[in-house]
């Protein structure tokens, strides 16, 4: 793959990212308690500094992405709703085997637990 392809692909993703934080992401689905619906990093190249194409079964998941929907809070024992930590546009670290897998509309998406978001980057 030419350099030119790879930065317009890089480009367009980036894009793509800017236009759904902007104009809010339309899912068909609200998080509850304390989940929060997160999009994963694009994945980084899949070809080694060598040139060996590394394929998808060998790649790491990511662990860092942009929350796009978070539920109301966790709900303690007396019944009194914490707030969540994290708002919707931050972007987060989260542990590795965290969540839920769900697709739509050609977009992945992970739901997780307030208590997976390991940390708030920036």
């Amino acid at each position: 793959m030419c350099p030119h392809h790879s930065f317009k692909q890089s480009n367009n993703r980036t894009l793509k990212s800017l236009l759904r934080r902007r104009y809010s992401v339309a899912l068909n689905l609200t998080p509850l308690g304390d989940r929060v619906i997160i999009e994963p990093a694009d994945e980084e190249a899949s070809t080694s500094s060598g040139g060996i194409i590394i394929p998808d079964t060998a790649k790491e998941k990511p662990q860092q992405g942009s929350v796009v929907a978070a539920g109301p809070g966790r709900t303690t024992d007396e019944g009194k709703v914490i707030d969540m930590p994290v708002k919707i546009g931050q972007t987060v670290i989260y542990s590795k085997y965290a969540g839920t897998e769900y697709a739509e509309d050609g977009t992945d998406y992970l739901i997780v637990r307030e208590s997976d978001i390991l940390a708030i980057v920036g």
